[in-house]
């Protein structure tokens, strides 16, 4: 398959399916995977075909109307029921992303208020994936600017520093940390972006740099242990990242080596932004220490490709988050403006649900 234009969309519907961007063959190869089935997205999202949260949540809006269509009763509450069954099996994937849990009640939400017979039913559900898919891409480009904003003023172009991948491929298209950097660049203020690789799952050297490449943006690739090296030497201006889950105080879980980003930050002075979706904030938790972390198979640790890395008879501990506390947060940049983490809740009534 051609290499496809610098627009990136990883969650694509067409018809009456969804097409999905095959993150785990990039950058090498180009790859669409077709879902038609609730069961396959729930594997997709499992096996991190599709990743980042606000990607995930977009994946599981459809996951829900796809998982809706195969439910072949007409009578309403036992639609309801079966859509609840759709719902676990969806949040099951990956726990912590707070978009997928989000996505899925507001798809859950629509369901119950909405009147008419189940066929009725099922098209509010498509008609409320698209939205969510639409407004995502929204703010996105409201992130993006409202970072632009808050930046820094240097003497020279920006030198910005990402972890991960919080970018098209992340979302339903434009990024939110890497949106930041995007409309940066839009406005020829960006110098050069340093994207960590990040261990174990490399998102940084095959997303991140993979999608800088597709638009031309000038990028360094680095591994994660040379973050601080680079602000040692007055490389960087200002870091930017993206998150899983936010918690009412401020506190961010996103992939893990954040937290050890936030906190050369902090030793070099060097400002630390977050931005998310108010999406991706979870006000029911009070701090990130209620935050589930994923742990994922240790083979991503000992294995690279085919190639093994480590000699047999070690143990081995693979959680894929981490959680920065808000006091190492200069600011988290949502779609409604930059706030500080202990201003974070007055957002709340702002919310979607």
């Amino acid at each position: 398959m051609n290499l496809p234009t610098s627009q990136v969309y990883p969650v694509i519907w067409q018809d009456d399916h969804v097409w999905l961007i095959d993150q785990n063959r990039l950058p090498t190869e180009y790859d669409l995977v077709q879902i038609s089935r609730c069961d396959d997205m729930a594997i997709a999202i499992k096996t991190m075909i599709v990743r980042g949260a606000p990607a995930i949540g977009v994946a599981a809006a459809y996951g829900m109307y796809l998982g809706a269509r195969e439910i072949e009763t007409g009578d309403r509450d036992q639609f309801l029921r079966e859509l609840e069954s759709v719902a676990m099996k969806l949040r099951a994937t990956r726990p912590t992303a707070v978009n997928l849990f989000w996505a899925t009640e507001r798809m859950l939400k629509v369901a119950r208020q909405t009147i008419g017979p189940v066929d009725y039913l099922k098209t509010a559900l498509l008609q409320t994936a698209q939205a969510i898919q639409t407004e995502d891409l929204e703010t996105c480009r409201a992130i993006g600017d409202h970072g632009l904003a808050a930046l820094p003023t240097t003497p020279h172009k920006l030198r910005l520093l990402t972890h991960c991948n919080a970018g098209a491929l992340a979302t339903a298209g434009y990024g939110t940390a890497l949106g930041v950097v995007r409309s940066v660049w839009r406005e020829d203020r960006l110098e050069r972006l340093y994207a960590d690789e990040t261990r174990p799952r490399l998102q940084g050297a095959r997303l991140t740099a993979w999608e800088c490449v597709q638009e031309g943006i000038p990028t360094t690739l680095i591994t994660d242990s040379m973050a601080a090296h680079c602000m040692q030497r007055g490389l960087v201006d200002a870091v930017v990242v993206g998150a899983d889950r936010i918690t009412a105080n401020g506190d961010t879980a996103n992939k893990i080596g954040t937290y050890s980003l936030a906190l050369v930050s902090r030793a070099h002075n060097i400002p630390f932004y977050v931005a998310a979706p108010l999406s991706t904030v979870d006000f029911s938790l009070s701090d990130g220490g209620k935050i589930p972390i994923e742990e994922r198979d240790p083979i991503e640790i000992y294995q690279i490709g085919e190639t093994i890395i480590a000699p047999e008879g070690l143990d081995y501990y693979n959680p894929s988050f981490d959680v920065t506390p808000a006091e190492l947060i200069t600011g988290i940049i949502t779609e409604y403006g930059v706030v500080k983490p202990a201003d974070l809740v007055g957002l709340q009534a702002k919310q979607v649900s």
